[in-house]
């Protein structure tokens, strides 16, 4: 027999990766946003997967003492942040369970305890935003939809991006404003801004970018310098780099650590967030990235530097499938995706003694660590980092032995 549609009522037993609390009914899966670990809610089902159920909230009946008030006016709405009605020491804790989970669920291991977790300031840490503009109005995705949902204001994103935000909102109500513009990213050091076309139904003309210029001073659309840890990095705009401005120096040493010797590789380097650091403690360190953009920006931040990193721009496939032996430290920083097989193989075959995983999604990191641990490999640790407070995103850095 099929639930009723609403006034139904579960107990929340842990959030899972997505953003969901979960609990059941009937023996049946229900995964409700919103709610807290702990919390019994009245719900409204909403749809219905193979195993499982989703649900809408309707109203907390016992409310968690970690409940408290969002500091967002679209919380909820834009499809941005996923737990602002929950503590920030709860999210914390809640993010380590997930990690251990997906070990456990996947990798069929427990993890290493404890596991350290690296935060820092919880609001205006973006220093990366994606706009989108619709009938002379600018916001954000509403949550799960194509829909816009108009802002003012987000408090995630850095000041320099709260302020862009507000300036932006005035020229799209204006005449020179390009009605064939979808959407932009606005990437900031605080000091300049960094704008890139991301979707538009025509060329965006450079009178457009100089505009920009006018009304936000430092703006520009070539690159942006970010320092970090004595290092300074270009990072042009389309080259990636990460979005929370006050972690970057403790993600460098939580990945990089005390490793030093003779030979290191940077899989994924970017602009060489890692590479640069490496540099610094190890005679020979080869930088793997496919991006051209990136591969350009690494070269010139090593040059810079005075640091002799040999940039290969090629797939991490490609020069990997091509290695005859292994340097003494390994760090890959790969997309969502994971690994990948293909690159597990390889790096079961050369393999390194100390491998570094730098991974956004714990299940494909998990699904990595499980063929790693089944070929030889030791996890040593793991370090959550809080890159992306008030969502259910996270960072997680796996050390590897052989």
């Amino acid at each position: 027999m099929q639930p009723p549609e609403s006034n139904t009522e579960l107990k929340i037993e842990k959030w899972i990766y997505g953003g969901d609390g979960l609990g059941r009914l009937n023996g049946q899966v229900v995964l409700v946003p919103f709610a807290i670990p702990g919390e019994r809610v009245r719900v409204r089902f909403t749809g219905a997967q193979t195993g499982l159920r989703r649900a809408s909230l309707e109203a907390v009946l016992e409310a968690s003492a970690d409940r408290v008030a969002p500091r967002c006016p679209y919380f909820g709405v834009c499809g941005g942040c996923h737990y602002q009605h929950a503590a920030y020491p709860l999210q914390l804790e809640q993010k380590t369970l997930i990690l251990a989970d997906a070990f456990r669920r996947i990798a069929k291991v427990e993890i290493p305890a404890p596991v350290k977790v690296v935060s820092g300031e919880p609001w205006g840490y973006r220093n990366r935003i994606q706009l989108h503009f619709a009938e002379r109005r600018l916001g954000f995705m509403a949550a799960g939809s194509h829909r816009l949902q108009p802002v003012d204001r987000c408090p995630v994103a850095s000041p320099a991006l709260e302020q862009a935000i507000g300036i932006l909102r005035q020229m799209v109500g204006e005449r020179p404003w390009p009605q064939f513009l979808r959407s932009l990213e606005v990437f900031t050091n605080e000091s300049n801004l960094l704008i890139n076309v991301l979707e538009s139904r025509q060329r965006v003309a450079r009178r457009f970018f100089d505009w920009c210029a006018e009304r936000m001073p430092g703006c520009n659309a070539g690159s942006l310098e970010w320092p970090v840890a004595g290092f300074s990095y270009r990072v042009s705009r389309r080259s990636f780099f990460q979005v929370n401005r006050f972690l970057l120096e403790e993600l460098i040493h939580a990945a990089v650590g005390e490793a030093c010797g003779e030979s290191a590789w940077d899989l994924y380097a970017g602009v060489g967030l890692f590479s640069l650091p490496l540099a610094k403690r190890f005679r020979r360190v080869t930088a793997v990235e496919s991006s051209s953009g990136a591969a350009a920006d690494l070269e010139f931040n090593a040059a810079r530097a005075g640091l002799p990193v040999d940039v290969r721009h090629c797939s991490v496939e490609d020069f990997l499938d091509n290695e005859a032996a292994a340097p003494n430290f390994v760090i890959a920083d790969p997309p969502r995706a994971g690994l990948d097989k293909r690159n597990v193989g390889n790096l079961l075959r050369l393999r390194p003694r100390r491998l570094v995983v730098v991974a956004c999604d714990p299940a494909t990191l998990a699904r990595d660590a499980a063929a790693l641990l089944a070929g030889g490999y030791r996890l040593e640790r793991l370090t959550l980092v809080d890159l992306f407070p008030h969502t259910y995103h996270l960072e997680t850095i796996a050390a590897f032995e052989a």
